[in-house]
């Protein structure tokens, strides 16, 4: 057997793995990420390519060293394609936005870190995390080719992706840790790299169509004009799609994809769901898909995952400076994910679980009676902004949809109210549990709202 003693041993050279070891080893740590896929392969992940915020990226491996992944930056629109009511709606969305070659961004990201000191074990399987009898996580112990590998770290950063291995074997039940994770608050999703004849001509826009089920979309993200992602995916609460049969019949239904060839094809779980409560245990914390840092709407994660490496690493790399890796020394790590984007994710995780209990085609119908310019106000402004114009135009283009309309209104002010909790979060451990109790209580308020069936 052979053992490694790295500061910090993270798991998993996604975004979130690669940009928490990136900052830490340029304050200085020894680092180490373990990576089960080889080097070739490393990178080569499951994602839609459609990225929001593109401008924003942690410093520790800044835009410049990304750009090349880039490969369309002329989109700055969503295009709803509603089949039922023979509409297509155009949404402006206002922020930077591209769409990527999401291996080649991999790459970029490993390559960065690499740049700044990282060493990377590839070929290395995760099997087990190593405690201590007080159960503060020292590492984990893996196989490469057949051999045992150990690491011993003074914090281990999961990023090993959703329903990760590392928190089913490792025992968190004293800590804070967010243990109330099941298969039912992820989406099971695939997606296919398919280069068209000719140009498309919504080359400038992310299309969207709903699947016949609730919680459910078809997406087309034109890398290129001639080089589209197309996938789908669906809540796994929901009955099981057939992915790869469903979004092949839509592809045949399409005119543009007539003589188009597939050049790549991957299927993934994303946790669509709110963020994990608590994301820290002694010596071990978690970030990007590994706790729940993604857009419950969309999956989109590649922003939240950048910010919460670099914000595990900090806080990671002050506490070993400290001597002190417990849960309490970790805890700011949470209140900053929480502060950044974590309060938005909780919120928007309301209209995830709205979508589990409203009839698809009465949700369809109620979009398309509205104009596209106005829709995006409504959804882009804050309230005080909201002209009479709207509010007329609103009322005049929706008649036979207002039931739904109160619905959404009595949706949209749990979820305030349940933002405006996490904006409270706590900053010690010591208030996590009325925190969470109180959370737990507006959630109630959500289920009665929506119909919903409770998620957590």
């Amino acid at each position: 057997m052979t053992t490694h003693e790295p500061d910090i041993v993270v798991v998993g050279a996604g975004t979130a793995g690669c940009y928490a070891a990136a900052t830490a080893a340029e304050a200085g740590l020894d680092v180490v990420i373990v990576e089960r896929k080889d080097e070739e392969e490393a990178g080569h992940i499951a994602c839609g390519d459609a990225l929001k915020g593109a401008d924003e990226f942690p410093e520790s491996i800044p835009k410049p060293e990304l750009e090349s992944a880039f490969t369309n930056t002329g989109v700055d629109h969503g295009r709803f394609e509603i089949p039922s009511h023979d509409t297509v709606l155009e949404i402006p969305i206002p922020g930077e936005l591209a769409v990527i070659d999401r291996w080649e961004y991999g790459r970029n990201v490993i390559a960065g870190a690499e740049r700044r000191g990282v060493e990377f074990h590839y070929d290395t399987v995760v099997q087990d995390v190593t405690q201590t009898d007080d159960g503060r996580v020292t590492g984990v112990r893996a196989k490469r080719k057949g051999e045992v590998v150990e690491y011993d770290a003074e914090v281990t950063i999961d990023a090993a992706g959703a329903l990760s291995i590392l928190q089913d074997k490792a025992d968190l039940a004293d800590a804070t840790f967010d243990t109330n994770v099941s298969f039912s608050q992820f989406c099971s999703a695939y997606r296919e790299v398919v280069e068209v004849p000719e140009p498309v001509d919504y080359d400038d826009a992310l299309v969207f169509k709903p699947t016949k089920r609730a919680a459910g979309y078809l997406w087309y993200f034109p890398r290129t004009d001639t080089e589209i992602n197309a996938g789908l995916g669906f809540q796994m609460n929901e009955e099981p799609m057939k992915l790869v049969d469903d979004l092949k019949q839509d592809l045949r239904n399409r005119p543009e994809f007539e003589g188009a060839e597939v050049t790549d094809k991957l299927g993934a779980a994303l946790p669509t769901r709110r963020p994990y409560d608590s994301a820290v245990a002694p010596g071990f914390i978690a970030a990007g898909d590994a706790a729940g840092h993604v857009n419950p709407t969309t999956g989109g994660g590649i922003a939240g995952a950048a910010y919460a490496g670099k914000y595990a690493a900090e806080q990671a790399v002050e506490a070993i400076d400290a001597g002190d890796v417990s849960e309490e020394a970790l805890w700011h790590y949470n209140e900053r994910v929480m502060g950044h984007f974590g309060s938005r994710y909780a919120a928007l995780d309301v209209y995830n679980i709205l979508s589990t209990a409203v009839d698809v085609d009465e949700l369809m119908g109620l979009l398309a009676s509205l104009p596209g310019e106005s829709l995006a106000e409504a959804l882009y402004s804050g309230s005080a902004s909201v002209k009479p114009r709207l509010v007329a135009e609103v009322i005049k283009d929706s008649y036979g949809h207002w039931g739904q309309i109160w619905e959404f209104y009595k949706t949209k002010r749990a979820a305030d109210d349940l933002m405006d909790h996490y904006g409270r979060y706590p900053t010690r451990p010591g208030g996590f549990e009325p925190w969470r109790d109180e959370r737990d209580r507006l959630m109630e308020q959500v289920y009665d709202v929506t119909g919903a069936e409770p998620k957590y």
